[in-house]
């Protein structure tokens, strides 16, 4: 004779095996964390020899995609861009002048925010992890850091990074750059 409630146990394990299968899976995860705008992240990662993945981290950190964000610092667009560095951007990469409103546009915006990040990648020794550090910190702050021994450029390191705000934001950018790169392996 079985005994119902072993009918029901099995059943409810059942159950929680589907849904940890289903939780595991790369296209459960697409519905999670879609790409917006990839023919653009695409181009532009292309074009300044930028990882994709983590230009999709930044945005996704940043923004979450909302184009329309602006910080209460006055970032804006996808990116994050604050006027005083698109306006830097603009004139070291020779771009046409854009207006404030034409730099939220998510096509500029990703090409400024691609290139500016591709300058910092370079500069930054194709090191990813200070390269995470310095856009939301800046560069001069980050590289006061190198110089100085306060930090050692490491993700096994970042408590050492002397701001909490860019602490976390790196690992925040860490986690969804991995994430990234699991769910869509093979798509850029």
């Amino acid at each position: 004779m079985v005994k119902l409630g072993s009918k029901k146990s099995f059943f409810i394990f059942f159950l929680l095996f589907l849904v940890f299968l289903a939780i595991n899976t790369k296209w459960l995860w697409q519905l999670i964390y879609p790409i917006k705008y990839e023919k653009e992240i695409e181009y532009y990662s292309n074009r300044y020899e930028l990882d994709p993945f983590l230009t999709l981290s930044i945005i996704q950190v940043e923004t979450k995609f909302d184009e329309d964000k602006i910080s209460k610092k006055g970032a804006t667009g996808l990116m994050q861009l604050m006027p005083e560095t698109a306006n830097w951007i603009i004139k070291e990469g020779k771009f046409p002048s854009y207006s404030t409103e034409e730099i939220l546009k998510p096509k500029i915006n990703i090409e400024l925010g691609s290139w500016y990040l591709a300058k910092m990648y370079r500069s930054f020794d194709e090191n990813i992890v200070t390269t995470i550090a310095a856009y939301n910190a800046g560069p001069g702050n980050v590289n006061k850091w190198l110089d100085s021994g306060i930090w050692d450029g490491s993700a096994e390191n970042l408590s050492q990074i002397p701001f909490g705000e860019t602490r976390h934001y790196v690992q925040r950018v860490l986690y969804f750059y991995d994430r990234y790169q699991w769910i869509y392996e093979f798509e850029f």
